[in-house]
């Protein structure tokens, strides 16, 4: 299991922001989260449309995670988002996004061979696209916000 280093003194210096900065960083992320699940939808295969309407963004870390990447502050969930892929009901996203090798099947159809299903990305190739932007927005609000509190504007 991988050790994080910092990760206490880190929530610490979150929760200590002022409630303006905090708006600031979460209005970022949210917009962030917005662009990247519309990418993804617009990359997402259209066959039926449940994978594409599956694609979504929680606040604080939702349970239901099939294929998700999450940004912000892990441990605090007021700034972290969630963008996953997937649901109860659609249970195959980490299929499409990855593909599946040929194999013999089990189940109703034990047996028989299935010739495996070629990748469609479409939930890291939308990440991928907009994480330097979102990274960027997101330090640049900071940034902004802290200036507009030491100034004593807020």
């Amino acid at each position: 299991m991988a050790k994080i280093e910092g990760r206490d003194r880190l929530l610490a210096k979150l929760a200590a922001l002022p409630p303006a900065v905090r708006s600031a960083i979460k209005q970022a992320l949210a917009q962030g989260a917005d662009e990247i699940v519309a990418d993804a939808k617009r990359l997402a295969p259209k066959k039926t449309g449940k994978l594409r309407d599956s694609i979504k963004q929680t606040w604080g870390g939702g349970k239901e995670r099939y294929a998700s990447l999450s940004a912000g502050a892990k441990g605090d969930p007021d700034l972290t988002v969630v963008i996953s892929a997937g649901n109860s009901a659609v249970r195959y996203a980490h299929l499409v996004e990855f593909g599946t090798s040929p194999h013999i099947n089990g189940g109703m159809f034990a047996g028989s061979e299935h010739p495996g299903t070629e990748a469609q990305p479409f939930f890291f190739p939308a990440y991928r696209a907009n994480r330097r932007k979102v990274r960027a927005r997101i330090s640049r609000a900071t940034t902004k916000a802290a200036k507009r509190v030491a100034s004593g504007a807020e």
